[in-house]
């Protein structure tokens, strides 16, 4: 079974930075895609970024473009989110979650395509 879980969210002001990180248990990680998605307060939960299974290929959502990035760490099991230039619309409960199929190198942004959810961490960004 694997078992994701999430760190580094936080209380930020506009404008800040932060690194969320994901380890995953398991031996599935260094063949998965990994993605974070994120929920913001009534809202649906969306895309926010996605890394193929050897890293090669990444995807964000157009709100996220050139500011948060994704990364994988195999040798760690750990999949790390870095978000710079922080907005108040960011703030979200962020989920990391790993791909149904291994070794895809397309990215799916459909919540549809994963079969494992960390429990959350929460990132608030103060105006």
């Amino acid at each position: 079974q694997v078992q994701l879980v999430e760190s580094g969210g936080g209380l930020v002001q506009a404008g800040g930075s932060l690194r969320l990180s994901c380890v995953a248990s398991g031996r599935t990680f260094s063949s998965a895609g990994m993605a974070w998605f994120r929920q913001g307060p009534g809202k649906e939960r969306e895309f926010v970024a996605g890394i193929n299974w050897n890293g090669f290929n990444t995807n964000y959502a157009d709100s996220v473009k050139g500011r948060f990035t994704i990364s994988r760490d195999n040798a760690k099991n750990t999949v790390y989110l870095q978000m710079k230039t922080l907005k108040p619309e960011d703030t979200a409960v962020y989920y990391c979650a790993e791909a149904r199929v291994p070794f895809l190198m397309v990215i799916t942004t459909s919540e549809y395509g994963y079969e494992y959810w960390g429990q959350g961490t929460q990132v608030t960004v103060s105006s």
